[in-house]
């Protein structure tokens, strides 16, 4: 082990004695590189787009939006005007089976009652 560390201690030392030179091509790219990031920095930051562009091109544009538009519509018709076939939606959330009247709750109902 001990040699082996001896040994890559000398070439370790010999590469920090021969530091290889930076080449005059890539000093040029280098510079280039780094004016163009400059630059590029120094330029206006663009505009935001507005919400209803962002949410439009999110859903896939005019065509996607038409699309959802007449779905949306096809279904609110279906829902207002349900075939015969299908069951009444307020009848699954509220049953009107069976009666319910105030008076079943013992509640004081004389302010129902005709004041004349």
């Amino acid at each position: 082990m001990a040699e082996n560390d001896t040994e890559l201690d000398q070439l370790f030392a010999q590469a920090r004695q021969t530091r290889p030179e930076l080449t005059d091509d890539l000093a040029v790219r280098i510079l280039t590189d780094a004016e163009t990031v400059r630059l590029d920095r120094l330029k206006p930051a663009a505009q935001p787009r507005p919400v209803w562009s962002r949410i439009l091109d999110g859903i896939g544009g005019w065509q996607s939006m038409s699309g959802l538009v007449a779905a949306s519509a096809a279904g609110v018709w279906i829902g207002l005007s349900a075939p015969g076939f299908l069951p009444d939606p307020a009848t699954i959330i509220y049953p009107q089976e069976t009666s319910f009247v105030v008076a079943d709750l013992g509640l004081d109902t004389t302010f129902l009652e005709d004041a004349e």
